[in-house]
C-alpha cells in the first residue's frame, strides 16, 4: 500500500476488524459493477475521520472515487454526492464515534429524506484512532482515557437508534464473516434508499471483543453474536423494534421497509413541481401590459 501510495500510509493494528470490512467491501463493489454492468468508478466512496475512514485510501482492485471528509460529515456530503448525480453509487463508510456521536444528529433527517445511499459502520467501541477514549457504544463504567472513573452515560444501542430516526434498511453483521458481510453490503447497496449496514469490528489494541462476540461455551461465555430467528420478518417494525432491544447482538437483515419514495426522487419530483407552477404563473400575465 505504502509503494503506491506513499502520500498516505495508514496503517491498522494487526488483527483489527476493519481490514474484514475492507475486503467485504471490495468484494461488494467488484460483484454490483459485474451485476450492474458497469464500472466501479461509478461508486463514490465518502469516508469519515478515525481508523475506519482510512479505508477510502486502502482499496485494492477497480478503484472507486473517494471523499475523506471531516469528523461526523459523512452524510451531508453523500447527500451532497447524491442530489448532483443521482446515478452515483453513495457508500458512507464510518466508525462508531464519527456516526453515532458527532454524526448522529443527520441520521435521523437523512432516514426521513430516505437518502438512497449505503453507510457501513464499524463500531468497535471505542476511539480506537485516538488511543481508547470512551465512544457511544462503550459499555457503563468502562474506564478509559477520557473516563478515568468510568463511563457514566449507558451504551447507546445503534440498531434501536437506526429503527427510531426511520432507517428504511438495517443490517447487523460481524467483520469476521467476510463473504455475509459482502453480500450485505451488496444488498443493501441495490435497495432503494436509506441502508445502513452496521458491523461489529474489534479493535484489538483498545477493545479486543473478538471472544466475547463468538461466545467460549467452555469458559462459561455466551455469545454476544446471535443470528436473527428463521422465523423472524424483517418486514415488520414491531419486530425489529423487539429484537433490537434483546440481549446480544443480532446477526442478519433487522428491518427492511421498501414502501418510501428516495429522496433524489423526491427532490426531482419536488424541481417537476416548481417548473410547473412557474408555467402557470407566467400564463396570468400573458397578454397583459405592464
Amino acid at each position: 500500500m505504502a509503494k503506491r501510495n506513499p502520500d498516505y500510509d495508514f496503517k491498522w493494528c494487526p488483527g483489527c476488524g476493519d481490514f474484514g470490512v475492507k475486503r467485504a467491501i471490495e468484494m461488494a463493489l467488484v460483484a454490483r459493477a459485474s451485476e450492474k454492468q458497469e464500472p466501479v468508478e461509478n461508486s463514490v466512496i465518502v469516508a469519515g475521520i478515525g481508523c475506519s475512514g482510512n479505508l477510502v485510501h486502502l482499496q485494492e482492485g477497480p478503484q472507486p472515487f473517494g471523499i475523506h471528509g471531516i469528523h461526523g460529515r459523512t452524510l451531508p456530503i453523500a447527500y451532497g454526492a447524491k442530489s448532483a448525480n443521482p446515478d452515483l453509487n453513495i457508500l458512507v463508510v464510518s466508525g462508531d464515534g464519527d456516526f453515532l456521536s458527532i454524526g448522529g444528529e443527520h441520521i435521523a433527517p437523512q432516514a426521513r429524506r430516505n437518502l438512497d445511499v449505503t453507510a457501513v459502520v464499524m463500531d468497535n467501541g471505542i476511539y480506537g484512532l485516538t488511543k481508547g477514549q470512551a465512544s457511544p457504544t462503550t459499555d457503563l463504567e468502562e474506564v478509559t482515557p477520557t473516563t478515568k472513573f468510568g463511563k457514566l452515560d449507558d451504551r447507546m444501542n445503534p440498531l434501536s437508534v437506526y429503527l427510531g430516526a426511520g432507517a428504511r434498511y438495517i443490517v447487523s453483521e460481524l467483520s469476521t464473516r467476510v463473504k455475509d458481510l459482502a453480500l450485505a453490503i451488496q444488498e443493501a447497496m441495490d435497495f432503494p434508499g436509506f441502508s445502513i449496514v452496521h458491523v461489529q469490528s474489534p479493535c484489538t489494541t483498545y477493545n479486543d471483543t473478538y471472544a466475547a462476540l463468538k461466545g467460549d461455551e467452555a469458559n462459561g461465555i455466551t455469545p454476544l453474536a446471535i443470528p436473527t430467528p428463521d422465523e423472524y420478518d424483517p418486514s415488520d417494525y414491531f419486530q425489529a423494534i423487539a429484537l433490537a432491544a434483546k440481549p446480544g447482538i443480532p446477526i442478519g437483515l433487522v428491518y427492511r421497509d421498501d414502501a418510501s419514495v428516495p429522496a433524489h426522487q423526491r427532490l426531482s419530483q419536488a424541481r417537476a413541481s416548481a417548473n410547473v407552477a412557474d408555467t402557470d404563473v407566467g400564463k396570468l400575465f400573458d397578454g397583459m401590459v405592464i
